[in-house]
Order: C-alpha cells, then sequence, then structure tokens
C-alpha cells in the first residue's frame, strides 16, 4: 500500500464519527516491519497528531496521551512488539483505542480473521506463498475452527493443503499416507515443502507418534505407527529387534490412530499400507512362530489372519480338530475388520468344527435296530450334519473365487479331511445302519412303516383342508435345507412354522415325487415310447397335466409354476389364484441347477431359501394367504470328491432286463436279480416291474456326468421329504393378541454383565451378555460398544459383538470385549457412558454410566506446545 493511500485512509478514519461516550480518536498503526517507518514525515493529517515509538519513549507517550493532552486526536505509530501482554506498557490504552495496519501481512490476517500479534504475523509469514493466493486464504476462514496460536496455525495450513475443513493430526496425518509412501513422489508432501509445512508437519508427527528420526520418511513412519499400535495387543518381546520402531510412551496415540482408521470407510488404504509394513518388517516369518493365543488380539496385520488359519488348517489336515479352540478363533476373529477378506476360510473352518463336535457326540457309530427310530433321529438330530456340510462346501466354492497363495491349498487338503468325515465316517456309518434296518420293510411294504408317506399328502393335508390352502413344491430341496429355510421363516415373518417330514415315495426322483403329491386314489406306470411314465388314476402326471389332475380333484384349483408368475405384475398373478381354494406352485432352484453343474447345487439351495422366502410374503401380502404348505418331490446325495470304484455297481448282472435306472435306482422286469442292490417294493408290487436300489451312498455306473448330484435311492438324505406347515397371523387373530410377544420379531439384545463402574486404567476389559437365543421370533444383531463423555463426544476404541448365539445355555452367551482409551485428560469426577449401539440403528442406543479415575491421566496433546 504506498503512503497517499495510508494517508487517505487514516484521514478517513478520523473523520468518522466518535463511538458512544468517546470525545476523541486515537489510533495505534502498527508496523512491525517497520515497512513505513521512513515516511512518517511525508504524514499530514487533517484532524490529528501523529508521535511514533522508539522503544525509548513509552513512558513519555504514555504521560502525553494521558495527562498532557486529553483532546487531540493522536495517530500512534507502533513497530514494536511484545511476547507478552504485561511487557507492553501501553496496553491499557490500546484497550480503549483503535488499531490501523497497512502492510499485505496485516491485510490477510484480517481478512482470515486471525488475532494479530506477534507470533501469529510471524508464522503468516512464514506460509507468505501459501496465503499469496486468495483460494487458499479462503480455505483457512472456512475451517472448522479459527487459528488463534501458532500450533493452530500450522495445523490450520496443514489442513487447508490436504482439503480437510477439520485440522485434525490424524486426518492431516491419513491424508499424507494416502497420497503414497514415498515421500519424492507423494503429492501432498511436496506441498507441504512447497509451501514451508514439511518441518511442522514431522513436529506434529514426532510429538503424537515419537516417531523422530533426521531425515522424515513416510514409509518409516508407517512401521513405526503399526508396530507400536500393535503394542496394545502383542507383548513387547513379539517385537524383539524392532525397537527402534517402537515408542512405548506413544502407544496410546498410535493405537488411537490405527483403530481409528481401521474403522473409518476409507481402510481399504490402511490394508495396503499394512501390507507393507509386513513386507518391510518381515513379520509373516516373525508372527509364525506365535502360538495362536499370542495373535488372535491383534488386528491391524492383515498375515495375521493368513498365519492363524494357516496353523488352523494344517491341525485339522493332521488331524488335530480342536472345536472349541477353532470357535473362540473365528467368534474373535470376525469381529476384526479384515475378516471379510478371509470369512471363507474361517466360516468353512468353523464347519469343521461343528462337524468334528457332531462326530465326538456320536463317536460310537450308529447302531439303532429300527428303521422309524433311526428316521426319528435324523430328522431331530443327524441332519445337522448335512448342513454343515453344505455350508462348509458353500465356503469351499467361493473360496476358489479369490485367490490366496498361502492359503488355497492348505483349504484344499481340509477339504480332503471333511469329505473322509462326512463321506466316508457320516454317509458310511449311517447308511450302513439305515440300509441295515430298512431292509425287510422296503422288500415288503417298499416304504418305511408309522412314517407318513408322499403318497397320502394330498388326502391328509389338502383335500378336507377347512380353508383355502397354497402348496409350494420345490424340486430337490432336501431336510436340511428346509430346516433352515423353516428357521429363517420363524424368525422373520409374524407366523406359526411347523417342520414336519413324510418319507418320499420310490424311486425318489422328480416324475414319482410330483405324482405322489397330486391328488389321486392310486398311482400306475406305463411304458411309452420307451419312456417310463406315471399315471395318477389313469391320467398323466406330466407337468403339462398336472392343472388337470389338480382340477379333476377340485375345480377351484391351479397349478402354477414360479419362474412364470415371479415375472408377473402383481394384478396379473394375482388374478390367477382369484377364488381358488388350492394353488400348487412348482419350484425348480435346485434341481435346475444340477443339471448345469453338480457343484452349483449348494449354492442354488441358498437362492432357494430366498426364494421361498419371498414366494411366502407375495402369497401373504398380495394373494391373502394364510395357510402354505412347502414341500419337495424328493431330497439329494451330494458328496464333493470323486467316488472311488468301491462306491460304484456295475450294470453288467441288469442283462438286459432293465426298464429304466438311474444312479441311485434300477426299475427293472420281473425276474431280475441284479448284483449289489436291495429290492424295494415298488408301486405296492401292482405292475410288472420290481424296484431296486443300492445300498449307502453307492452310485450305479453310468455315462455322463452327475456322479456327485444324485437322488432317486433310499437314503435318508434322498427319503426324508420335508413338510413346513406355515400359517401366517394377522394382527387381528386371536392367537396373535394373546401371544404378541412370542411372535413379533426382534433383534436379540445385548447388555452390560461386569457389576464394576468404575475405570482406573486406560486398558481394561468388561463382560457382556446376550439376552435370548437367537431363534423363533429373535434374530441376531450386531452391535458397536464404546465409551463416550457427557457431551457424546467418543473417548475410545470401538468393539463389536455379533449377538448370534443359538444356544439354550445363558453362560455360553457371554463376550468379553477389550477397551482402549484415547490419551485425553479424564476427570475423577466427571460422568462417562458405556454406549452399546445397534449396527443397524434399529434399536435406540443404551448407555451404563462410568466414572474414570486414573491416577496419571494422560493430557490431550497440544502440538507445538
Amino acid at each position: 500500500m504506498d503512503i497517499e493511500k495510508v494517508i487517505q485512509d487514516l484521514n478517513r478514519r478520523f473523520a468518522a464519527p466518535l463511538p458512544e461516550y468517546y470525545h476523541r480518536r486515537i489510533i495505534f498503526w502498527h508496523d512491525e516491519d517497520r515497512e513505513f517507518e521512513d515516511k512518517l514525515d511525508e504524514i499530514q493529517l487533517d484532524n490529528a497528531k501523529l508521535v511514533a515509538l522508539n522503544g525509548s519513549n513509552t513512558f513519555m507517550v504514555k504521560k502525553l496521551l494521558g495527562s498532557d493532552d486529553l483532546t487531540s486526536n493522536y495517530l500512534v505509530y507502533n513497530p514494536l512488539s511484545f511476547d507478552k501482554p504485561d511487557d507492553d506498557w501501553l496496553i491499557d490504552v490500546k484497550l480503549y483505542s483503535e488499531e490501523f495496519r497497512a502492510d499485505l501481512i496485516s491485510m490477510w490476517m484480517d481478512e482470515m480473521g486471525l488475532v494479530s500479534n506477534f507470533s501469529m504475523r510471524k508464522e503468516v509469514k512464514h506460509y507468505r506463498k501459501f496465503f499469496n493466493a486468495k483460494d487458499r486464504r479462503s480455505k483457512i476462514a472456512a475451517q472448522s475452527k479459527t487459528p488463534e496460536k501458532p500450533a493452530q496455525l500450522h495445523m490450520a495450513v496443514m489442513a487447508a493443503i490436504c482439503g480437510i475443513k477439520d485440522p485434525q493430526p490424524n486426518q492431516i496425518m491419513r491424508c499424507v499416507f494416502r497420497a503414497g509412501l514415498d515421500k519424492e513422489n507423494n503429492p501432498l508432501y511436496q506441498d507441504f515443502v512447497n509451501y514451508g509445512a514439511q518441518d511442522a508437519f514431522w513436529a506434529m508427527v514426532r510429538q503424537g507418534t515419537g516417531y523422530c528420526e533426521e531425515e522424515g520418511d513416510i514409509g518409516q513412519l508407517a512401521i513405526h505407527l503399526l508396530l507400536t499400535a500393535s503394542t496394545r495387543t502383542l507383548f513387547s518381546e513379539h517385537l524383539a529387534g524392532l525397537e527402534r520402531f517402537l515408542s512405548l510412551p506413544h502407544q496410546a496415540y498410535c493405537y488411537d490412530f490405527v483403530s481409528d482408521w481401521l474403522r473409518s470407510e476409507d481402510n481399504h488404504q490402511l490394508y495396503e499400507i499394512a501390507r507393507y509394513v509386513e513386507e518391510e518388517a518381515h513379520l509373516p516369518k516373525r508372527f509364525s512362530q506365535l502360538a495362536l493365543e499370542d495373535l488372535v488380539d491383534t488386528e491391524c496385520f492383515p498375515c495375521i489372519n493368513e498365519i492363524i488359519l494357516t496353523k488352523l488348517m494344517t491341525e485339522i489336515s493332521n488331524q488335530i480338530i480342536d472345536s472349541d479352540v477353532i470357535t473362540k478363533i473365528v467368534e474373535k476373529r470376525r469381529t476384526c475388520v479384515w475378516y471379510e477378506e478371509f470369512a471363507n476360510f474361517y466360516e468353512g473352518i468353523l464347519q469343521v468344527a461343528n462337524m468334528q463336535e457332531f462326530f465326538k457326540e456320536h463317536s460310537a457309530g450308529f447302531h439303532m435296530a429300527l428303521a422309524r427310530e433311526v428316521w426319528k433321529n435324523y430328522t431331530n438330530d443327524y441332519y445337522r450334519m448335512d448342513r454343515y456340510y453344505r455350508q462348509f462346501q458353500l465356503c469351499f466354492q467361493r473360496s476358489l473365487e479369490t485367490s490366496n497363495m498361502l492359503l488355497d491349498d492348505l483349504f484344499k487338503h481340509v477339504v480332503d479331511k471333511v469329505e473322509g468325515l462326512y463321506s466316508h465316517w457320516f454317509l458310511g456309518e449311517l447308511g450302513s445302519n439305515w440300509s441295515d434296518v430298512c431292509a425287510d420293510e422296503l422288500v415288503q411294504y417298499g416304504k418305511i412303516l408309522e412314517i407318513p408317506r408322499q403318497e397320502d399328502f394330498y388326502r391328509s393335508r389338502i383335500k378336507n383342508a377347512d380353508s383355502r390352502v397354497f402348496v409350494i413344491i420345490s424340486d430337490a430341496m432336501r431336510y436340511e435345507v428346509a430346516a433352515t429355510l423353516a428357521e429363517e421363516l420363524e424368525r422373520e415373518n409374524q407366523s406359526q412354522v411347523k417342520l414336519e417330514n413324510m418319507q418320499s415315495i420310490f424311486p425318489s426322483i422328480t416324475k414319482f415325487g410330483m405324482a405322489a403329491l397330486l391328488p389321486h386314489t392310486k398311482l400306475s406306470v406305463e411304458v411309452k415310447n420307451d419312456v417310463l411314465t406315471v399315471l395318477a388314476d389313469g391320467q398323466s402326471t406330466a407337468s403339462t397335466n398336472r392343472d388337470k389332475v389338480l382340477k379333476a380333484a377340485n375345480p377351484a384349483s391351479v397349478a402354477l409354476q414360479y419362474k412364470n408368475i415371479i415375472g408377473m405384475k402383481r394384478a396379473d398373478r394375482s388374478a390367477l389364484v382369484k377364488g381358488m381354494d388350492v394353488v400348487y406352485i412348482y419350484h425348480d432352484t435346485i434341481d435346475e441347477a444340477s443339471h448345469t453343474s453338480d457343484t452349483a447345487v449348494f449354492t442354488a439351495c441358498e437362492k432357494a431359501v430366498s426364494e421361498l422366502k419371498n414366494m411366502v410374503r407375495i402369497i401373504v401380502n398380495e394373494f391373502g394367504g394364510t395357510n402354505i404348505l412347502i414341500t419337495a418331490d424328493h431330497g439329494f446325495l451330494y458328496t464333493y470328491s470323486p467316488l472311488n470304484e468301491e462306491n460304484k455297481v456295475d450294470k453288467t448282472s441288469f442283462n438286459g432286463m432293465d426298464v429304466e435306472y438311474g444312479r441311485r435306482y434300477a426299475i427293472m422286469q420281473k425276474g431280475a436279480s441284479p448284483d449289489y442292490l436291495m429290492p424295494v417294493n415298488f408301486l405296492d408290487g401292482e405292475t410288472e416291474f420290481e424296484g431296486f436300489a443300492p445300498r449307502e451312498n453307492i452310485r450305479i455306473k453310468m455315462n455322463g456326468g452327475g456322479l456327485n448330484f444324485v437322488h432317486g435311492g433310499i437314503s435318508l438324505q434322498e427319503m426324508v421329504v420335508p413338510v413346513i406347515d406355515y400359517h401366517h397371523l394377522r394382527n387381528d387373530s386371536m392367537e396373535y393378541k394373546r401371544n404378541k410377544h412370542k411372535y413379533d420379531t426382534k433383534p436379540v439384545t445385548v447388555s452390560l454383565l461386569s457389576a464394576s463402574r468404575k475405570i482406573s486404567n486406560m486398558i481394561f476389559s468388561l463382560n457382556f451378555y446376550q439376552k435370548d437365543a437367537v431363534g423363533a421370533n429373535r434374530e441376531a444383531a450386531t452391535y458397536q460398544v464404546y465409551f463416550t463423555d457427557s457431551n457424546g463426544k467418543q473417548i475410545s476404541d470401538v468393539q463389536k459383538i455379533i449377538a448370534d448365539k443359538t444356544t439354550d445355555n445363558s453362560t455360553e452367551r457371554t463376550f468379553r470385549c477389550t477397551f482402549n482409551l484415547k490419551p485425553l485428560k479424564y476427570s475423577n469426577t466427571g460422568t462417562y457412558y458405556l454406549v452399546i449401539a445397534d449396527e443397524q440403528g434399529l434399536q435406540l442406543p443404551q448407555r451404563e454410566e462410568f466414572q474414570i479415575d486414573i491416577a496419571f491421566a494422560v493430557d490431550e496433546f497440544d502440538f507445538f506446545s
């Protein structure tokens, strides 16, 4: 600003009206840089006198203004500055006077609303290059807090360079890390250098993290941060030799930094940084020498998951399966941040643990004397093994879609052990016992006595129903899949759900099973065009004729295909069922998948469960249905591994007498006597044909594929047909009104179990419990648990509780969480809160009052203080 402009501005200021109660105007012209000192002689003011401070005339000026001349306007030129207000003899005069500045720095500071003092002006000058652009000054003015001290100004400048409005050390460092670990190629860091903020950055880093190197390196800082943070959960001796990367006095800050970033939305970049640290510090080799219990609590390094899984998979391959250890480790690791990357492996070995637990419960084998006893045990208990196997195979198939070089082969070795446990032990021993005890009844009657039959389905459940009935028939939905469906329907809907069962007709294949579910007095077969067809009272039961068969029994009936109606508009599909008493809906997701690939079947089972739940919702909400039966035509056997020759039988002994055969059944002419097959009374012996089936899980040799997924035989997995009796409860029904609490679906809740409400350490543990078991109308929920101060500010890390325990034993529904307080100052008279918050936000958070009394409280960081 030139001197003429200065004089004009000063004259305008002195000519302005005086404030109320003022009789004159005194203006202090601050010019610490003495830019106008040599131009004072040129200044002539219209209505004011000029006096200049020189450092030795302060008392004289104070006397002049306070005693000698009390009426004149004065311009006091002040080139002096003071670090402390107490050192300024004119501070009292300045407090009732006005200020004037004519330099660029002053105008910038005024524009940004900064406090004008020596220390602040010094830093603004330091960042002159940064402040030279108006848009950069605007970024300072737009930040969440106006800087008042030099330290805050440093932070504000770095935050503005980073493009963030909240000048917090954590956020600034994260921005720098995101831009790259090589500082020479890190554009953000190079901006720090360009604008003179690099020293401030490393000073901030040094005070917060303890990283102190003469030549700062971003990559080395990352190693320092993550390793120091990990000392919260790893013993220091496990990091021996890496002491130069550790600063235990700064452990709290480093842990807080890493923990916050782990649970942020951009943690994928931290994943890459963690991988870099692992490689640079050779952590996989180091950690692989530690015990599982030493690793399980540390989550910032992805390699720990690989090491844990390697150890567990190796033990499983060596026939060491500790189901308790596996369950506890998976429960802990699934609350960790990188779990999703390894979920298929963890959840796969969890199913191995479940299978091992089942094996221990039934290690004596299966030695029942009655077929109905085996049947009852299978439908109440044994089917769980089929479910565990299916869920393991799902995890394995998904793992093949995302390769992990360290784990893929190990998981395949686990598959081999699972196949031995499931195929050889479970299917082998249970199948052998079942084949032995059911053989006589199948030969004589073609059925198991005292077990409901599929052929009686329409007669017993549909014919005399007192309201309209919807029947969903899902092709090849075996019992254990239906059990999963029934559990989810009961948990997710306002309903009464009952899972029952019936035995399939022989052979357990689609054309026989679908015929058995239709109304009929008698089923028969005929060979037409070399194809064995099934008739219901002389009528064809092919898919195109099922509607006709239904209408013959009740004209107000209709047969629909799921794949047709699901794509229809609501009005169109509702019109199809209007006025109907009986609605059959045919669903074919599982069996259809088997025609594409055997390995696609278990994935199709998951899809089928989802589709069937949706179909139930459509029936209830669009069709107004309340009574729904969900069943199947047959089940299936599936094993992943190829079968040995000893598990196959040759058809050479058929001697051309076969009429039709598959992998698991044979329909033959009278008098046939095939080797290694069990005879089964076929259609009550009222045909010219005889039936035969392999024992256990043996297959008949045939050309072509389809050896792993099979059905048609007499195994429990094929014969046990589920029947889900679903009854929707309307809000106005008496049953719902009487037992509303029983049917309303709610997430399970978690409560604090620990009695103490006082915290005396920065690191501490608390126990929690899940009030109800998951099941019926109680669904799983995930909770975030953390501490806040009385203003709601988070003061600890966040722990996750996945409340999905299904056990009725309340002592097994407990969780233990370790919390780390943030490095702040805590008041022993203040109130703090434990917050238990539903991750989905469907419930109000629970809050429990706590006191914090820490003898050596940690002060909140004041960078550059």
